[in-house]
Parts: C-alpha cells; structure tokens; sequence
C-alpha cells in the first residue's frame, strides 16, 4: 500500500486518474500479483480508487464517510472513546472559533447569520454549514481536515449539535470584538466531560 501510494505522489496522479493495471503495477513495483491485487483491494475498501469493468482502476476525491462506515464500528465500541471524539471535535471548533476572530469582518457575520436564519436546515445542518463557514475564515487546512472527520464519527453515535443560543451568542462575541469570551462560551458546553445541551451559556454577556 505504501508503495502504490509512493507511485501515485511520484507521478502526480489526482482524482479521476487511470492506475496502471495489477501486471504493470507487479512488475515497476517488484512485488508479487496477490500482494499488489490485496493492496489495491485495502485502498478500494478505503474508497481511495474505484475499478471500472472494461476501463480500470481510477483514483477517487476522498470522503471522509468511507473512513467512517468502515472504522465506526469498531472503535466506537468503547463509551469513553465515544466522548472522546465529541471533546475532542469541541476543542477544535473552539480553536477554530479562535483562529477565525481576526478574520471576521460585517460580511463573514452576515454569512453566519444566514447560516442560522436559514429554515431549510436541520440542526445537524446547521452546526456542519455554521462551522464549515468558521474553519473557512481560520485559514487552517489541516485543522478542517480532522474537524470533518470528527464530525462524522461524531454523527454515528448521536446528533450533536448545540443549542441555537449557543451559535447566536458566538457571533454575538465577533460583533462586540470580545475575543476572551469565546474561551467561556465553551467551556458552558461541558459539565463533568459531558456535551450539554443547556442555557448555560447564557451567563455570557
């Protein structure tokens, strides 16, 4: 698997890319059919390549939720993983909620009030586009790239989101320029390492 991914970054291949077939992949890596046929097997299972009769294997854009049908099932077993990952997707969105301050202006507020005034979204809806919109103005790649993770392995076990003050009142902080108090919005949002879904932070003024 490491050297077809090797092959794949030393020849630029991207999404919608032809891999070379199992003969010509045994023979430029040195290795025997089955383990290139069962590696190429690993990486589909992934959803990184999907094989197409008559045309070949072709590189995939990745989505996280394949990572996720697949692994879910057993890493979510244990309890305290499972609140792991909603903590561990807070701090991430508070770090995001952070990094985002000094990049909001009239015009990102304006898009996060959409984002709550719209009705057509759900409450899992909402948090994924409200957030989505954050990580936008923190500028981080890499920090988005495991929020998003964390977000679906977050949704496998229950609908997590926050109550809708919670939201209003962020961007209540970023209108008033009151950067300290995103520290304190969040830590309303846990009580004894659990998610609460109170007006606790409502004391935030």
């Amino acid at each position: 698997m490491n050297e077809i991914r090797n092959y794949i970054e030393k020849n630029g291949l991207s999404p919608g890319d032809r891999l070379p077939s199992e003969r010509e992949l045994t023979e430029h890596l040195r290795a025997s059919r089955s383990s290139v046929r069962e590696a190429l097997r690993a990486i589909e299972l992934l959803g990184l390549i999907e094989t197409r009769r008559g045309e070949g294997t072709f590189l995939r854009m990745y989505q996280p939720y394949h990572t996720v049908e697949l692994l879910s099932a057993f890493i979510l077993q244990d309890p305290n993983t499972r609140q792991d990952i909603v903590f561990s997707k807070s701090i991430i969105e508070k770090e995001a909620a952070k990094l985002a301050f000094s990049h909001v202006t009239h015009k990102e507020i304006k898009e996060l009030q959409n984002v709550l005034n719209n009705q057509k979204l759900d409450e899992k809806q909402a948090h994924y586009q409200f957030f989505l919109t954050i990580f936008q103005y923190a500028e981080n790649f890499l920090l988005k790239k495991i929020w998003l993770l964390l977000n679906d392995f977050s949704y496998t076990i229950e609908n997590v989101s926050y109550n809708k003050q919670f939201y209003q009142l962020l961007v209540h902080i970023y209108v008033e320029g009151q950067y300290e108090k995103i520290e304190e919005l969040f830590s309303g949002l846990f009580r004894k390492g659990c998610l609460m879904q109170t007006d606790e932070s409502s004391d935030i003024k």
